[in-house]
């Protein structure tokens, strides 16, 4: 079979916007691509075409930056922006701060206004249908006002008649910008419809260069029982948007907490009749907390002060090192086995140290809640930027983004779900160191006020301050929870 022979590019001399000279990819010692040359003018309008494994993507990723050729030269105008297949909107970000992401990220660009999407700017793409998502895509990429546009089958995933759409909308965007644009699909209709030129690539190596220019059509539903279909389908559109679902609390979980309260209260009854000197009854309990208020409160101050300390140490200390280590695996080897070294060694070996090295005071009592509270935000925080995709960084690598809107544009927002996760735990933690050093040190405070009344026989105040330790742990914990029901707003079930 004769294969048609590679076409050069037109007479017309326009400007070069794409030029590959012997471009050669490999990946462990298989190559990809295979001495590919291609030469792309400025407003030039070029599908790729062929099987899957041929090299497609990677021609795209290498054009993009994202791939460096192991031989070969690659000449592009600017940075090309990309449309990736899956489209790669931060979840986080609502579609117009999707949009303008390559903006706030570089400081230049444009909004694109004529892609429909006006009544669903404050949305976030997981209320967004497939093909809206597509037209998010589309917009953050013309934001950048790049010259060059790739495409990585942009809309493989939608169904046949929204396709439709989105290719006419294309062909009339590309007429409209003047965008030279490398659009990667398996659709030959797509391909010929679109393109002005169709470069088949086959095993790594261009095997033909067609000219396409007005010789494709949107549809074959041009006759027969096919126009009658196509007639009552009409023009298709994917704009619908998924509701979100209500909040609403199972009854079952109320009455559970109820339920379990009631058992739990019922128990301490139990324990209370049958050890009545050592257990004190809710009742007595109850009188000590409304009888010592003003102490309770006193010491509540003091417990809250040292463990706010501690877990602002805590972050001070755990974030910066937790990130560290989760760029750096070298890093983490390094310092994993002291970090967990220091986890383990008990409170009470440390506290003697302590005190010679540092006193009673309230630093003693900080460094004993950091310690024990630390660890839950350092863990978290390597682990949420190592939970940051991959995918999302070579969206910021195809906008060029500086490191700080990298840190601050993605990472940040990106590993804040498991950051606030070990959050919850540290809180409870510095509660508990601090209740600890104030057992431990003595000097005011929830701990030292129960120790010293469980030395006076004063069980209902003991009791009434361990109350009172666990409304704070609760507390914070849904304090916890309310900000992160805030800053993870963006998320649905």
């Amino acid at each position: 079979m004769n294969h048609p022979v590679p076409t050069p590019a037109p007479t017309t001399q326009a400007p070069t916007a794409i030029r590959l000279s012997g471009v050669s990819v490999a990946f462990e010692g298989r190559e990809v691509l295979k001495g590919v040359n291609l030469e792309v003018q400025k407003g030039e309008f070029i599908a790729i075409i062929g099987p899957s494994g041929g090299g497609k993507s990677t021609l795209l990723r290498v054009v993009a930056g994202l791939l460096k050729a192991t031989a070969g030269t690659v000449e592009v105008v600017g940075q090309p922006a990309m449309v990736f297949q899956d489209y790669r909107l931060l979840p986080w970000r609502t579609v117009e701060q999707n949009i303008r992401l390559p903006i706030e990220l570089t400081g230049r660009g444009k909004i694109e206004t004529h892609l429909g999407m006006k009544p669903y700017l404050n949305l976030y793409p997981h209320q967004l249908s497939g093909g809206m998502k597509a037209r998010v895509a589309i917009a953050r990429a013309l934001a950048q006002d790049a010259e060059v546009l790739l495409m990585d089958e942009p809309f493989a995933a939608l169904d046949a008649l929204v396709r439709e759409r989105f290719n006419l909308e294309l062909k009339h965007l590309h007429e409209r910008t003047g965008k030279t644009i490398l659009f990667v699909t398996h659709s030959i209709r797509e391909a010929v419809y679109l393109a002005d030129r169709v470069v088949v690539l086959t095993g790594g190596r261009i095997d033909a260069i067609l000219d396409t220019k007005h010789e494709g059509r949107i549809t074959a539903f041009t006759d027969g029982l096919e126009a009658k279909l196509r007639e009552r389908l009409g023009v298709a559109d994917s704009t619908f948007i998924e509701p979100p679902p209500k909040p609403l609390r199972p009854p079952w979980e109320v009455f559970g907490v109820l339920g379990l309260l009631t058992l739990f209260f019922l128990a301490w009854g139990l324990m209370a009749a049958r050890v009545p000197v050592f257990v004190p009854s809710p009742l007595a309990v109850g009188q000590a907390l409304i009888q010592n208020a003003d102490l309770l409160l006193r010491s509540a101050l003091a417990t809250l002060h040292t463990a706010g300390l501690g877990i602002l140490a805590s972050l001070a200390i755990g974030l910066p090192i937790g990130y560290a280590m989760g760029q750096k695996r070298s890093l983490e080897r390094l310092l994993s086995p002291f970090i967990v070294a220091l986890q383990a060694i008990p409170t009470i070996i440390v506290a003697p140290l302590l005190i010679i090295w540092f006193g009673y005071g309230l630093g003693s009592k900080v460094i004993i809640a950091t310690l024990i509270s630390i660890f839950p935000v350092l863990v978290s925080t390597m682990v949420g930027v190592r939970e940051v995709d991959r995918t999302y960084r070579e969206v910021f690598q195809t906008i060029g983004a500086s490191a700080w809107g990298v840190f601050s544009k993605l990472e940040v927002p990106g590993a804040l779900p498991v950051i606030l996760g070990g959050l919850r735990l540290t809180v409870s933690l510095a509660l508990i160191g601090a209740v600890v050093a104030e057992f431990v040190l003595g000097g005011g405070g929830l701990g030292h006020l129960a120790q010293t009344e469980q030395r006076n026989f004063n069980y209902a105040v003991s009791f009434s301050a361990v109350a009172v330790t666990v409304l704070l742990g609760i507390s914070l914990y849904g304090l916890v929870a309310l900000l992160e029901s805030y800053v993870l707003r963006y998320r649905r079930r």
